[in-house]
């Protein structure tokens, strides 16, 4: 029979048990929401872009591309129909995929090899889904493999020059970098995007 001593240690121990699991639930980290949008293979990208907001990321041909955040499929083009002697804009990225993200930024990747077959618009895809592979089709055909890497306010369907990256922060001018340098490590950047008041017009070039 046990005393009411032997009841209050029982119960002594059991909230302390509690507290233990408690605290050990407390340490384990939550899933990351961003992640560098290339997996599983060695990468270099610079600081700046050519003539506008964005990052070319370097990797072999068939590296993994990966959903950066969790969001929907926005547009993918599965055809390769870029030609140089009419270099059109909505054709310079080959194959290529947008995502909206669940934080309400859109992201792209383009210049691919290879799209996987689930990935078609409206699909839910999750933080590190792999949507693609590296390549160099559209424009950067006879180029080095690489990721072209854009982040923008989403638009309607077509508007590609806003598609392909627009500048981040208050003044409009930061490209991804600053955020890939965070993912890459682990670090969770929410991306700043500068929604203007209109639509810039489609540039001529």
């Amino acid at each position: 029979m046990l005393t009411q001593d032997n009841q209050s240690m029982k119960i002594k121990v059991g909230v302390l048990t509690a507290i233990f699991l408690l605290g050990n639930l407390s340490t384990v980290s939550a899933a990351p929401i961003y992640t560098f949008p290339v997996a599983g293979c060695t990468v270099t990208y610079g600081k700046y872009h050519h003539d506008y907001p964005a990052t070319d990321i370097q990797a072999k041909k068939g590296c993994a591309f990966v959903s950066p955040v969790a969001g929907v499929i926005d547009e993918v083009a599965i055809v390769d129909k870029w030609s140089g002697k009419t270099n059109l804009g909505p054709d310079r990225g080959g194959l290529s995929i947008s995502i909206i993200g669940t934080d309400g930024v859109r992201y792209y990747g383009s210049h691919l090899s290879k799209i996987e077959a689930a990935i078609v618009p409206g699909y839910k895809v999750a933080t590190g889904e792999k949507l693609g592979e590296i390549g160099s089709s559209g424009s950067a055909r006879g180029t080095a493999p690489h990721l072209h890497f854009g982040i923008s306010y989403p638009t309607e369907k077509g508007i590609w020059w806003v598609k392909r990256g627009v500048g981040l922060e208050s003044k409009g001018k930061t490209s991804p970098w600053k955020y890939l340098q965070a993912w890459q490590v682990g670090k969770d950047l929410k991306p700043k995007v500068v929604t203007p008041a209109t639509i810039p017009a489609e540039p001529k070039k």
